[in-house]
């Protein structure tokens, strides 16, 4: 029986391999995305999710990265800050945020990780008709996708940037990392407080949300009715504060938008264009 061409779901030995890591990892959409994209460009390529906790990711990164035929890692919660110890370099945005959500090996063997959460969160709020432009933005969570979001509104242009994680050392960090680069535009907030007057976006980077009964990350009802409401959270599409918003007459933006965004992005960083193809990002 002929080999089946690149690109389908025949796996073989030439098959470049991809892997998602994350504790959970069952929420992730990366591997239909990739995979659908491996088919599209015609690519002899498969993403696999890895299930691995914080206590078993130092192993796994030694393993992945003296696999010979692994091209790739994406990262999801909660390893993007910690899997930055294991990049030989650090791309622009993985630099400031101090937090990676993709590895690629370069031709010399070296790993470069770079962090596309806030790029893509940002496209993904334009291509949804809203300009962070000049806004005033409250972001809950300052782990690794929330400062990397936090990174990424700042560099758009936002006016103010209001900082709140329940974490006083990680808060800490994040806002003296982000104040060295645009000083003066964000504030971090004391636990159990938060103001939301004058509030144009509100955007959800915790994890709550991804679990049935997870408390709101923040009071709707201290948010003007007219401030955009944006969850970063995939799995589920419409989590309780999206729901809660959306009921409010609140404009809402999913998860997914950030998400579909990135897949440009990825395209551009492990060079998965089409032969014919020369790039589709346009920021």
């Amino acid at each position: 029986m002929p080999d089946a061409p690149p690109g389908t779901s025949t796996i073989s030995g030439t098959t470049r391999l991809y892997v998602v890591l994350g504790d959970p990892v069952a929420q992730v959409r990366a591997p239909g995305l990739l995979n659908d994209l491996f088919a599209r460009t015609a690519r002899d390529a498969v993403l696999v999710p890895v299930h691995v906790g914080p206590d078993g990711l130092a192993d796994v990164m030694r393993g992945l990265r003296r696999m010979r035929n692994l091209d790739g890692i994406l990262v999801t919660v909660p390893h993007k800050i910690e899997v930055c110890r294991y990049a030989d370099l650090l791309g622009p945005a993985a630099e400031v945020a101090g937090s990676a959500n993709a590895l690629r090996r370069n031709p010399d063997g070296t790993w470069l990780a770079e962090n596309f959460d806030g790029a893509g969160f940002v496209h993904g709020l334009r291509r949804h008709g809203q300009d962070p432009t000049g806004a005033t933005v409250a972001l809950a969570g300052a782990g690794g996708a929330g400062r990397a979001v936090a990174a990424a509104l700042l560099d758009a242009g936002v006016a103010r940037l209001r900082l709140y994680d329940p974490d006083p050392d990680r808060r800490a960090d994040v806002r003296a990392r982000l104040d060295a680069r645009w000083p003066g535009r964000v504030t971090a907030a004391a636990e159990g407080y938060f103001d939301g007057d004058g509030v144009d976006i509100a955007v959800n980077a915790t994890p709550l949300g991804m679990s049935p009964g997870d408390p709101l990350p923040f009071d709707l009802g201290r948010l003007p009715r007219t401030c955009l409401v944006a969850d970063i959270i995939m799995k589920p599409a419409e989590t309780a504060l999206l729901d809660a918003a959306r009921r409010s007459g609140r404009p809402v933006v999913h998860g997914r938008h950030m998400l579909d965004s990135q897949v440009l992005l990825y395209e551009d960083f492990f060079a998965l264009h089409a032969p014919e193809k020369n790039g589709r990002w346009e920021p």
